[in-house]
């Protein structure tokens, strides 16, 4: 559960995953949140259309995000609230493409 990885992680860490959650939960009805063991996924419907993907660690966070769905993801961490903003117009735009 999304409980689970909020249990390993940092504090800071933890918040910047509740703030990112929420905000891609924002997006739209049809956002759709699977999580996994290692990882929490974001995708569009029930399509396989995924454009975030986000790999707990304790003290940061390993996002993934996709786009188009042939292109490669672009990857990266963030560990601090000043990232957010980035993180949001990124995801805001791989959310409208995908």
């Amino acid at each position: 559960s999304i409980d689970d990885h909020l249990s390993k992680l940092d504090e800071p860490v933890k918040n910047l995953l509740q703030e990112i959650r929420t905000f891609v939960l924002s997006l739209g009805t049809n956002v759709i949140e699977e999580v996994r063991p290692h990882r929490i996924v974001y995708s569009k419907s029930f399509t396989l259309r995924t454009f975030l993907d986000v790999e707990p660690a304790t003290s940061m966070l390993v996002i993934s995000i996709k786009s188009r769905l042939r292109d490669p993801a672009t990857k990266l961490t963030i560990s601090s609230s000043d990232q957010l903003a980035n993180l949001k117009e990124l995801v805001s735009r791989a959310y409208a493409s995908i």
